[in-house]
């Protein structure tokens, strides 16, 4: 299986070859890749040099343009396309469909991943996507067990991915609208869930209290780690209870099913993460490598690098059923 590794910038870009990355995604400092966050991500030149020093290395690239296009400003989008092509993408990770329409007429010969935020779900979806527009590759959303996973990669005429470390969303990706509800900005239109223009921090006694838009998510005492505040994991109280009513702060973490991936027929895993730093990026592609070629036993070299220190293996073990 090929290990896909994340970067928001070009240092990250390399730092994950080093590691070890099969492959590196990466996306535009635009609203066209969700994580349009300021200070990440990388300009037409940037791209173009990062994908000839993977290929010097024999590593692939992909480009996220994952974000949903706009009706009156499709040539953001297009342009996003037609750039990457030009910089010699290995492949687009594309959710929008007319977007997807647009680069497989114009690029006929490029290679197409379907992203996450497009939610492909089923065997029948993703088999429309791949006669339609010749999809390569689909990126499985975190919402399938792996028995699942296993179902359609068994099934459909293209190549599966999914997650296996990393942040998790509440929502089944692509259907969103916490963020944009409380500033106004889309994760899947402007690519920024909790765009930092939103975000404050101020003391209010022994507490550190965290807010988006015009709302408290969350207050820390003095020896808890601070978040970053997004709705889904914000402590809110309802009723008489207080807590994390939608999400709890906790990281994606399956590498105890490598194996079972490997036998549904998963073609790819993936790392999140292109809006963490440099460190995050070396260390877990490092670990992650070594526990693909069985070298690593447990996960505990990387609990110190997820949310609130802690793991979950999600819907992939939904013992809820």
């Amino acid at each position: 299986m090929e290990l896909i590794c994340p970067a928001g910038t070009p240092a990250a870009f390399r730092d994950a070859i080093d590691a070890g990355a099969d492959a590196v995604y990466c996306g535009f400092r635009n609203e066209t890749n969700a994580r349009n966050f300021p200070g990440l991500n990388f300009s037409v030149e940037e791209l173009r040099e990062s994908i000839a020093f993977a290929n010097q290395r024999g590593v692939g690239t992909l480009v996220a343009i994952n974000t949903f296009m706009r009706a009156g400003d499709e040539a953001t989008w297009t342009a996003a396309v037609d750039d990457a092509v030009a910089a010699g993408a290995h492949a687009l990770i594309l959710a929008d469909l007319g977007l997807l329409a647009y680069a497989s007429e114009r690029h006929p010969s490029q290679r197409l991943h379907l992203s996450v935020q497009a939610a492909a779900c089923n065997a029948e979806y993703v088999d429309f996507l791949v006669a339609a527009f010749g999809v390569k590759r689909v990126v499985l959303p975190r919402v399938l067990t792996i028995s699942e996973i296993a179902a359609i990669s068994r099934t459909v005429a293209c190549e599966t991915e999914v997650f296996v470390f990393g942040g998790l969303c509440v929502m089944e990706e692509g259907r969103c609208s916490l963020s944009s509800y409380a500033t106004g900005r889309s994760p899947n239109m402007h690519g920024v869930c909790s765009p930092a223009s939103h975000v404050r921090y101020r003391e209010d006694g022994d507490e550190m209290v965290s807010e988006l838009g015009e709302f408290t998510i969350n207050r820390f005492p003095q020896d808890e780690p601070t978040g970053y505040p997004t709705l889904c994991k914000g402590r809110f109280v309802a009723g008489s209870k207080e807590g994390y009513l939608f999400e709890d702060p906790a990281s994606l973490d399956v590498l105890a099913h490598l194996d079972d991936l490997r036998d549904a027929g998963v073609a790819a895993l993936k790392i999140e993460g292109r809006q963490r730093g440099r460190a995050y990026v070396a260390q877990v592609v490092s670990e992650i490598r070594k526990a693909l070629s069985g070298s690593r036993t447990g996960s505990t070299a990387l609990v110190g690098m997820t949310e609130g220190h802690r793991t979950t293996e999600g819907s992939y073990d939904k013992r809820w059923r």
